[in-house]
């Protein structure tokens, strides 16, 4: 008996060590990337002018409202290459009044398990092709850039930002990172504004605290462009600045709220953009004209730079299946194309009328 028991226990052990075994799949460094895949000079120059824009607008520089628009999260990229175009169109309608940035996402943060977003798995399968995604990631942010237009993304994984980081215009971290210490390192280091959200709970502390981390320079430990452990040392990102996306008891977009917001904050508030979806919207996408509505009637008082839309081509979501919807996101409902061209003509007639009220 004390022979089988020792057999059935080394059986157990090796089993154990075999299941936990890592399995490791090499990708493609980042100069690698880069050289597959370059920018362009006259890209690299379109996106350092229209880094310099997001941060004239963040500065009240220029008094345009930043409107960062698109879907939740990309996973079919003919669907958002038709988005991008329909987008430019509209840009040069509307560009007296407002600052068009596409949303693009790539990454998707799951509270728990699930898609976790075009660049993981772009096949939609659960194959996890990651070499592909960052392939195809990154060819469809080359694509979208040719055509003028600026691109957003949100920072979900630190060691993904050396494949984008010359391409990106606006960047976001989440209000579940907020409170990560290498988010807030990476943002100082990066070559863009970044917006920081409040925690899913409300709370603003959160985001003013790694709004001054990241504004500072920082030392810590990442990836170089050849992928080997490094040092990267960091000036600050001088444009960081608040996101209030509401929270699980409520929006946080009226001017009321924001008032409260400044009266609890020493010294002056950061520059505001507002997420009109999440808890502002109560999650419910076909909300978010109600609340950008309201943020554009009382933007005089409040002094919001910026917003943010989830839209796509088709209202709604839907799950990811053998037989899908074209245009409609697999992640967050959205705003259809018709309802945001209708709502973002609406908002510069409105913003129009305020400028010629003012001047009069």
């Amino acid at each position: 008996m004390n022979a089988l028991n020792t057999a059935l226990q080394q059986t157990q052990n090796s089993e154990i060590q075999i299941s936990t075994q890592p399995k490791e799949t090499l990708l493609s460094l980042p100069h690698q990337l880069k050289q597959q895949l370059p920018l362009s000079v006259h890209a690299a120059e379109q996106i350092a002018a229209h880094r310099a824009t997001i941060q004239n607008i963040l500065t009240g520089q220029d008094p345009r409202l930043m409107i960062i628009t698109g879907p939740c999260s990309i996973h079919d990229p003919i669907a958002a290459l038709e988005y991008a175009e329909k987008l430019k169109q509209l840009q040069a309608q509307v560009s007296d009044q407002i600052f068009l940035v596409m949303r693009a996402y790539i990454e998707k943060p799951r509270t728990t398990v699930g898609w976790k977003g075009y660049m993981y798995d772009p096949s939609l399968d659960g194959s996890s092709n990651m070499q592909l995604g960052l392939e195809k990631s990154r060819e469809l942010y080359l694509q979208i850039i040719e055509m003028g237009l600026p691109i957003a993304s949100e920072i979900l994984s630190p060691m993904a930002t050396g494949y984008f980081d010359d391409l990106l215009a606006w960047g976001a971290i989440g209000a579940r990172t907020s409170e990560s210490q290498i988010h807030r390192e990476i943002s100082s280091h990066m070559p863009y504004s970044i917006g920081f959200k409040n925690g899913t709970d409300g709370s603003i502390q959160i985001a003013l605290d790694a709004i001054q981390s990241a504004s500072h320079p920082h030392q810590f430990l990442g990836m170089s462009q050849a992928g080997l452990p490094c040092i990267l040392e960091s000036v600050g990102n001088p444009q960081a600045h608040l996101i209030l996306r509401g929270s699980n008891t409520g929006p946080n977009y009226s001017l009321a709220e924001i008032d409260k917001i400044r009266s609890k904050v020493k010294g002056d508030l950061p520059a505001l953009v507002i997420d009109c979806s999440h808890g502002n919207s109560h999650k419910d996408p076909m909300k978010q004209p109600e609340v950008l509505r309201t943020i554009v009637a009382e933007r005089e008082h409040t002094q919001v730079c910026g917003v943010m839309l989830e839209s796509h081509l088709v209202d709604g979501n839907q799950k990811i299946s053998c037989d899908m919807t074209y245009g409609q996101s697999v992640t967050d409902g959205c705003l259809g194309w018709d309802k945001t061209i209708d709502l973002i003509q609406q908002v510069t007639n409105e913003l129009r009328a305020a400028q010629i009220k003012r001047s009069a």
